[in-house]
């Protein structure tokens, strides 16, 4: 299976390539490497794709000549050829906006991702889009220490911080919009995702990045096919049902079926963020909601050096080790005789995100 569009703007092209596996398989598709992929013009230029892993072959900025057709060019590791048709450039217009409202979804209260466009010039007709999610989040516990080792020492909170994280997710479903049968071409309030009032996503700030492309009628049917297949199924690189045929072709194997379409054009996006202010006071629930402390860690308890047995893990016993949160204190100005402590998995938000603030992030 081939994915992706040759971008013909200042973004990236990103193509994945990899095999479907028959449905009664345990394992999803698998990644098609070592691969000579490249971008062919009609001009007789070409644009090779580099291997970034996992079955992906990119790009940077192609910037390609509009007036031009283009395809994309396949030789595989064991010598397969496969090509898809060559195209004109159809540019995706602006996105007017990116709106939401909180009406929730099924009488679930939520928030509703909107998509608004069209073109003026009245050449795109047939649309898809994708999606980039982030979100902040945080552990259920604040962790003020760490250990390196054997002895626990003071977390700084500006280089160490394991609390505070980014999750990050993007769009599984295809997302389709045509303005074909309608009077004017312009698409309002195309739903692109929800988000129950009790998602994390929405507990502090989220934000949304949408792209949307330009399809051919062709395409179009194509992704329309593919969408009725897949919907039960989870995502386009689940095992297919049946088969479904592109714009590529292998030519040396004409009866091998390539399932993939490929467009060429620009893409266009656009990202909002959205804030709690903006929100009803929803309640939102933690991933872990059956975290709470540990019942440790004393340097002395019945003889026991606790601290050194959950928590300093090169001298300890206890794998995974505990995260120490809080000094416990002998007396409200005595020493420090241990300390409170808690899994990873309820202290650490880097087990399920990023703790690098995003670029992006305003």
């Amino acid at each position: 299976m081939v994915e992706g569009i040759i971008n013909a703007g200042s973004d990236s092209t990103v193509i994945k390539m990899s095999r479907t596996v028959n449905l009664d398989s345990l394992t999803g598709s698998k990644p098609e490497l070592n691969a000579i992929v490249t971008v062919l013009g009609n001009d007789n230029t070409s644009y090779p794709l580099t291997e970034i892993g996992n079955g992906k072959y990119a790009s940077p900025h192609l910037n390609l000549d509009n007036t031009k057709s283009y395809c994309l060019s396949i030789k595989t590791a064991n010598n397969e050829a496969c090509q898809s048709a060559y195209l004109p450039v159809l540019n995706s217009p602006p996105i007017d906006s990116v709106s939401f409202d909180t009406k929730g979804a099924l009488s679930v209260p939520g928030l509703n991702v909107y998509v608004n466009t069209h073109d003026p010039a009245g050449k795109v007709v047939y649309y898809r889009w994708a999606y980039s999610e982030s979100w902040i989040f945080s552990a259920n516990f604040e962790s003020n220490f760490y250990s390196n080792g054997d002895t626990v020492l003071l977390r700084n909170l500006s280089t160490q911080n394991i609390t505070d994280c980014w999750g990050v997710d993007s769009s599984s479903d295809i997302i389709l919009g045509s303005t074909a049968k309608l009077s004017r071409d312009v698409i309002y309030q195309k739903p692109l995702t929800s988000i129950v009032s009790t998602s994390e996503k929405v507990g502090d700030e989220y934000s949304i990045l949408v792209t949307q492309y330009a399809l051919t009628a062709d395409a179009y049917n194509f992704y329309t096919n593919l969408q009725k297949n897949t919907e039960s199924l989870g995502s386009i690189f689940d095992p297919e049902p049946s088969q479904i045929n592109g714009n590529i072709t292998c030519s040396t194997n004409p009866a091998e079926a390539v399932i993939g379409y490929i467009s060429v054009g620009a893409s266009t996006a656009r990202r909002i963020f959205i804030t709690t202010r903006s929100l009803p006071s929803w309640h939102t629930i933690p991933f872990y909601t059956d975290c709470e402390l540990e019942k440790c860690c004393l340097y002395d308890f019945e003889g026991v050096n606790q601290v050194n047995e959950f928590i300093n893990y090169d001298i300890g016993h206890y794998f995974p080790p505990y995260i120490p949160i809080d000094q416990i204190l002998q007396g409200p100005h005595g020493p420090v005789i241990g300390y409170t402590a808690a899994s990873s998995r309820c202290a650490d938000c880097t087990l399920r995100g990023t703790n690098k603030r995003p670029a992006f992030w305003q």
